[in-house]
């Protein structure tokens, strides 16, 4: 199935009359739906909802959000429209470890993430990465340390800025953002760990691991906030580990989940599909 043109994320305190309200007012625009999905959260209270729909030819997206607005006031709806017209541009940032890129641009250039690669930006030079085909994208060394973090930072957000990046991937990019900065990407910035913090923390988290016998091993990715590695949880996935596995073999299957959770939650953002509830997400991903 084709993707919808446009997609309507809402939240707010559940009450009747509220898949009613907004049904309505896009069918009398010219919206046609085509996918539709809502959660009723028990412990808040909360009503959350995501619809996926097309517009005929001569009907205007504006008109939609004009009349949407009264709707939201009459229910204190927290809503946004998406236009899936033309994807999304996403910047990646990596450090050492490039499998998480790779992916990510494998992935892009079959179709199966509907972006645009903005910008590769790294803290080690292009000569790290030569055996990638970048495909044109365009590569950004900006290295830090300590002393230079900040400047770094500002060149990052300028890039940022000025490429209109909408999405901010750190694809295994080691590299622990100021709170000024997770600030200004909030809710637009997507990380990926290992699922052993915060247990495993400091380098060589899978010898670690390894080191205490564990069962499973997983990866979490999850928007960045000021709080390291504690932002609102996207996606995560785990694999089962025995006796016969070192560590490398630990490694090796933590390559895997990473790309994999990355690549999932990078494409539940793209389409829509993750709508905030405090500390936590509501991801519509079926």
């Amino acid at each position: 199935m084709a993707k919808s043109q446009f997609v309507l994320t809402l939240s707010c305190i559940d009450r009747p009359g509220i898949v009613a309200a907004v049904s309505a007012h896009l069918f009398e625009q010219g919206g046609d739906i085509r996918e539709a999905q809502q959660f009723d959260d028990s412990e808040s209270g909360h009503f959350f909802a995501r619809i996926a729909f097309d517009l005929e030819p001569d009907k205007n997206i504006e008109a939609i959000r004009l009349g949407m607005k009264p709707i939201a006031d009459r229910f204190a709806m927290e809503w946004n429209i998406g236009d899936h017209r033309s994807p999304r541009r996403v910047m990646l940032l990596v450090s050492k470890f490039d499998h998480c890129l790779v992916d990510l641009l494998y992935r892009w250039r079959i179709g199966e993430l509907d972006m645009v690669p903005s910008a590769i930006v790294s803290n080690h030079d292009a000569a790290h990465f030569a055996q990638i085909d970048l495909d044109g994208i365009p590569f950004h060394h900006l290295p830090v340390s300590r002393i230079t973090k900040m400047e770094q930072e500002a060149q990052i957000w300028k890039l940022v800025q000025e490429t209109n990046s909408e999405l901010v991937v750190l694809a295994r990019y080691m590299q622990v953002l100021s709170d000024a900065l997770a600030a200004k990407l909030a809710g637009r910035c997507i990380n990926i760990h290992h699922s052993f913090l915060p247990g495993f923390k400091g380098a060589k988290p899978y010898h670690q691991a390894h080191l205490r016998g564990v069962k499973l091993i997983g990866a979490t990715a999850h928007y960045v906030t000021a709080e390291l590695d504690e932002g609102p949880i996207i996606e995560q996935d785990v694999e089962r580990i025995t006796h016969n596995d070192t560590p490398d073999d630990l490694v090796r299957k933590g390559r895997d989940i990473e790309r994999r959770v990355l690549a999932r939650a990078v494409r539940y953002h793209l389409e829509g599909r993750v709508i905030p509830n405090g500390k936590k997400t509501v991801v519509f991903n079926t």
